[in-house]
C-alpha cells in the first residue's frame, strides 16, 4: 500500500512541475493536470499528514531549507517581462552557481498560489494578490516595493456604450482578475463615486479570458492593467471611462517564499541590484524598451511604446509608510468581506536587519 502511495506522489508531482514549468501546454496535458488534482483530493482523507505535506511541495527544482538555492524559480508577468528579455540576472547570478528558471503567469493570484505550494521563489504583482495570499495562510514575504504607474490601468466600456460616468456603473457587469490590482482600484474608483462594491456585478475573470468576454460584449466594463490595456485600446474599440491617475498610488511589490527569503539574502540582494540598474536604465530609454518587448510579447510596436511611456520603472525599499499603506488595501478588503480574516501584513514582512542587508541604495 506504501508503494501505491509514493508512486502516486511521484506521478502528482511530475505533472504539477510540468504544469507551473511550461509557457505553452494543451488541452490534453491541462486535462492530466486536473485529473491527477482530483485523485489527491479523493484520497486525501486516506494519505498520512506527512505524505499531505510533500504533495503540496511542486515544481522542477527543490530548494532543501537551510541551503542556498543553486537555481531560482521566477514567477513573471507580460507586464514585467523585460527582466526576462534582457537575460540580466542570469549573467549576475551564473558565477556564483546560481540558475535562473522563468515560469509565467497571467496574474498575481496565480503566481502567488504556485509560491505558495513551492513552485515559485521569487515573482511579483499588484499590492493586491499578497493580501488575499496571506488571508489564505500562504507563506510568502514581501522584498521591495514596485514604483506605482497608476496611468497604466483603467476601466474601458465599449466605444458606444451608455455608459458616461462611474454612477453609471450600477447594476452593470465588470469584469476584472479577482485579488488583482484592478480589483483594488475598481473599489477605489467605487467609492469615490459613492457607490458600494454590492452596486455593482463583479465578473472574476483573468486578462485574456476577461477581454473575451468585454468584445464579444458579455460585461459592461473592464478593468485592466498595461499592456493588455494599450492593447485593447488599439484594436477592441473601447473607450476610457477612468485610469488610475489621481485614484490610488499603490504599487506593486517583489516577493519570495519565506524559505528562500531566509536562506537566500545574497541572491535576493543580487536580483534587486540587477532590477534596479535595469529600472534606471529603462526609465531613460523607453522607446528601447518598447522595441526590446514588442517582438517577445509580439505586441504591435506603438501599442508597446504606449505601454511604456505609462510605466514608471523602481524599486521602493519596504518602509514603515510602505507599510502602512499596505495595511490599508488590507483592511479594505477586509471590510468588504472579500477576505475570510482581518490580517496584520507586518506579519508578512522582514525584519530591518534582513531589508537592510540586500536593498538596493536609493
Amino acid at each position: 500500500m506504501n508503494w501505491i502511495w509514493q508512486q502516486l506522489e511521484t506521478w502528482l508531482l511530475s505533472l504539477k512541475s510540468q504544469f507551473f514549468n511550461r509557457k505553452h501546454h494543451t488541452k490534453l496535458f491541462t486535462g492530466a493536470f486536473v485529473a491527477g488534482v482530483c485523485l489527491s483530493l479523493l484520497f486525501a482523507d486516506h494519505i498520512p499528514n506527512s505524505t499531505n505535506s510533500n504533495l503540496a511541495i511542486a515544481g522542477s527544482v527543490s530548494n532543501k531549507a537551510n541551503d542556498k538555492a543553486s537555481v531560482v524559480r521566477f514567477g513573471y508577468q507580460k507586464s514585467a517581462i523585460l527582466l526576462k528579455a534582457k537575460g540580466v540576472l542570469e549573467k549576475r547570478l551564473k558565477p556564483e552557481g546560481v540558475s535562473v528558471e522563468w515560469i509565467e503567469f497571467p496574474a498575481g493570484p496565480q503566481l502567488l498560489e504556485a509560491m505558495n505550494v513551492g513552485s515559485v521563489d521569487f515573482g511579483h504583482t499588484g499590492e493586491s494578490p499578497p493580501i488575499f495570499a496571506q488571508a489564505a495562510g500562504a507563506s510568502l514575504t514581501y522584498i521591495a516595493g514596485i514604483a506605482a504607474s497608476p496611468a497604466g490601468s483603467a476601466i474601458l466600456v465599449p466605444k458606444d456604450s451608455p455608459t458616461k460616468s462611474i454612477a453609471d456603473l450600477k447594476g452593470k457587469k465588470i469584469a476584472f482578475q479577482k485579488g488583482s490590482s484592478a480589483h483594488y482600484l475598481l473599489l477605489k474608483i467605487l467609492e469615490k463615486a459613492g457607490l458600494k462594491y454590492s452596486d455593482i456585478q463583479p465578473v472574476y475573470l483573468p486578462p485574456a479570458d476577461a477581454r473575451a468576454a468585454f468584445v464579444r460584449g458579455s460585461v459592461n466594463a473592464w478593468v485592466i492593467w498595461d499592456p493588455f490595456y494599450a492593447a485593447a485600446e488599439k484594436d477592441a474599440n473601447v473607450r476610457i471611462l477612468i485610469d488610475g491617475k489621481n485614484i490610488t498610488n499603490q504599487g506593486g511589490y517583489y516577493l519570495a517564499s519565506r524559505k528562500f527569503a531566509d536562506n537566500n539574502s545574497s541572491t535576493i540582494k543580487a536580483i534587486l541590484e540587477e532590477i534596479k540598474k535595469l529600472d534606471d536604465w529603462s526609465n531613460k530609454n523607453k522607446d528601447e524598451v518598447a522595441a526590446t518587448l514588442a517582438p517577445v510579447l509580439k505586441i504591435d510596436l506603438d501599442v508597446m511604446k504606449k505601454a511604456t511611456q505609462r510605466k514608471i520603472f523602481g524599486v521602493v525599499p519596504i518602509d514603515g509608510k510602505l507599510i502602512a499603506a499596505q495595511q490599508k488595501v488590507a483592511d479594505t478588503f477586509y471590510q468588504l468581506k472579500l477576505i475570510p480574516k482581518q490580517i496584520n501584513v507586518r506579519n508578512a514582512m522582514l525584519t530591518p536587519a534582513q531589508y537592510a542587508a540586500f536593498s538596493p541604495k536609493k
